[in-house]
């Protein structure tokens, strides 16, 4: 049983000619090659975010939910920033 399946993509100009100067140069075999490990590296990210959204957006926000009082305003924000930055000057 046949574990690829073959399709069909229209690509900008300056995306069709990267893939093909990466197969040109001979970092990748094939065209199909470019574009799996493209979609790897974006199912790579896509894990990361939800990762990222589960671990530590989620429960900062049920905390900031839970204690209102932890929020801190934009001027706040912007002020400590300030305050870092003229540190390292």
């Amino acid at each position: 049983m046949r574990t690829t399946k073959q399709i069909s993509i229209t690509l900008p100009n300056d995306m069709a000619d990267m893939v093909k100067a990466k197969v040109r140069t001979g970092e990748y075999a094939s065209e199909s090659e470019v574009i799996r490990d493209g979609l790897r590296v974006l199912m790579a990210r896509d894990r990361a975010v939800e990762s990222w959204l589960h671990n530590q957006v989620g429960p900062s926000y049920d905390a900031l939910k839970a204690d209102p009082s932890r929020a801190v305003t934009a001027d706040q924000v912007r002020a400590r920033l300030a305050t870092e930055r003229a540190k390292t000057r």
